[in-house]
Order: structure tokens, then sequence, then C-alpha cells
């Protein structure tokens, strides 16, 4: 695969017309876009749909999914994927339940990186990862994907909301990774930071998503300082390392990912898990963009919520550079990017 080879085939659209260029898909024909037929001519001409009609017809047409890429590749990717999960989740459950967890950390790292080749992931590396242990991340979230993505990249435990600890199979391998969950309902902010200062204090690297909640990976919602309480307290005598870290998904298949295609990778509002995991597998390679901020610590600020400040504004400065093409590969020649695989 060449990024800007062949000029990539254009869609074709079900009632005849012809949509933007979209991403080579390897040696597939030319991507069949699912989109119910506007009205005929001949019916609007005879019989002209009334306003709430044809406003439901158009709203219809515009949220059907894009059909992109191989039912095969997809097939393939989730038998591999499920065959390597089944096959390291005993082992990881031993690491867990005798507590060899340095062990329970690697291994994680490890699956991580093979499920970011099974599903075509290019991760673009930029900046130093926090050397300090224990070490706060703190980064946008988008997706579901952002899990194997900083789980190829950190060794570190997720902090998630309770619901993910009942979430059908996905609560079995978050429990695995002893990810720390926290009750995000107000009023209960003291008894999730102490869960999350006995982790650290036992020398463990955590996964923060201070947003509460995902987007449509275009953008950066709000930082919630609540969640960074945990860093007004000292973790083995030292203030706590925090590190902002920005993820985007810039690239499909060596061309850029445009606005209207990236909530093919983004998971947010009332989509559906399975559904939207069956249409990324159907996707070719994605280049991914995670960007290391310099660490911070709350003595470089006069609150708390100066610290949250300052994360949320690097993460969504990082992030609107690499949708913009300043970084991760796009761009014209400029700074050597650390590129990771």
């Amino acid at each position: 695969m060449a990024a800007g080879a062949a000029t990539a085939p254009q869609a074709i659209v079900s009632d005849g017309r012809r949509d933007m260029a979209t991403p080579d898909l390897g040696n597939a024909a030319a991507p069949v876009v699912h989109r119910p037929s506007l009205p005929k001519r001949s019916r609007v001409l005879t019989q002209r749909p009334d306003a709430a009609t044809l406003a439901a017809e158009l709203a219809a047409e515009a949220a059907e999914p894009i059909a992109l890429g191989s039912s095969w590749l997809a097939a393939w990717r989730l038998a591999i994927y499920l065959s390597l999960t089944l096959l390291l989740m005993p082992l990881q459950f031993a690491f867990v339940l005798l507590r060899l967890h340095r062990l329970a950390e690697r291994l994680p790292l490890r699956y991580h990186r093979f499920c970011c080749r099974i599903f075509g992931f290019e991760i673009i590396r930029i900046g130093e990862i926090s050397r300090a242990r224990p070490t706060l991340f703190v980064a946008n979230h988008s997706s579901y994907l952002d899990i194997p993505v900083l789980g190829a990249t950190l060794p570190a435990s997720f902090v998630a909301k309770t619901e993910v600890a009942n979430w059908p199979g996905f609560g079995i391998l978050a429990k695995l990774q002893r990810t720390v969950f926290v009750d995000r309902r107000r009023g209960s902010t003291h008894h999730q930071r102490d869960g999350l200062q006995s982790r650290l204090e036992a020398g463990d690297n955590l996964i923060l998503f201070p947003e509460g909640t995902s987007n449509d990976g275009n953008r950066v919602l709000p930082f919630r300082s609540a969640l960074l309480s945990v860093a007004e307290r000292h973790v083995r005598g030292a203030a706590l390392a925090v590190q902002p870290v920005s993820v985007s998904y810039t690239g499909l298949n060596g061309v850029p990912l445009g606005h209207g295609l990236r909530p093919m990778l983004a998971w947010y509002g009332d989509m559906t898990l399975g559904p939207h995991l069956w249409h990324f597998c159907r996707l070719g390679r994605v280049r991914v963009v995670v960007e290391f901020h310099p660490a911070t610590t709350i003595d470089a600020f006069p609150s708390r919520k100066e610290l949250t400040r300052s994360c949320f504004e690097r993460v969504a400065q990082g992030v609107s550079q690499a949708l913009a093409g300043q970084t991760g590969g796009f761009a014209p020649p400029g700074p050597k990017t650390d590129k990771k695989h």
C-alpha cells in the first residue's frame, strides 16, 4: 500500500450519483455506499411528498452507514482477535490471581500490540513518554479503539466508569487488565480518589479520560477537573507526574481521513457496539497519531482547575494539529516523528 499512488476510485452510490473520492481499499473494486435512494423523479412530479416525509427520507439517507472495505477481512480479523484473546486470557488471569503485577502489566502491552497489527493500526508516536513511576496519563477519548492504541503504547492500566465492568466480554478483559472502575456520580469524588491513590501508591501507571465520555473524533470535549483530583495528593512523597496525551485518527489506507468519515472510527452517542465494530473491521490500514506532551505536576499550577485547563489545551491543540495534517506524516517534511507499528 503506497500513499498517494494511483487516483483513488470513486464511490458508487446506489441511487446512481457519484460521491466524493474514497480511500483505496486494496484489491477490492470501488466501494459501494449503501444509502436509500431519494424519491424518484416521476413520484415527485405526480405525488409531491409533504415536508415531514421528505425530511424523514433525507435524515435516513444521512444516517445510513457507509459500507466500505471487505467482509472477508472483517471476519478474518475478528476470528484472529478472538482466538488470540481466548488463548491469553487464562495466562493473564493467573498473573492477576498470583499478584504478579509486573507480568500482569507487560502481557496486556504485548497483547494490545498484536491487536493493533490485527486491526491494521499504524501508530505514529510523537514526543517522549514520562519515565516517572507512577504517571497519570491524561488523554482524549473518541472510541473503544483508544484502548488497544494506548494499551500498545503504555505499560499502564485504564480508569473506566463502573458500567464498563458489566459489559459482556469487554468487562472481563477490563478486569484482567486491572482497570480501576470509578463511579462518576456527584458526591463520589473522594471514593474514586482513594481508589486511584492506592493504585498509584503501588507504583502503577494509570490512563485517565477526563472528558468523561467519548466524542466524534473531530474535537476534544472539556475536561472535568474532579477526575484529576488525585493529582492534588503526593505519591510516595512527591508530586504526581501528569502527562497529557493526544490521540488522533488521521488516515485510512494512506490518505487523510476526512471529517465525514472519522465517525467510522469514533464511537459515541447511541451507536451500537457490534455493528460499529464490524464496519471498522472491514476497513484497511488506519493511521493514528499519539502525541505525548511534556509531563507536569500540580505544583506548577495554582489550583487543580488550572492543571485541568492546561492539560485540556495541550491535548486539544495536539488533536487539532494532527487532524489538520501538521503532525503525523501527511504534512510536508517537518520535525522527525517516532514511527511505531
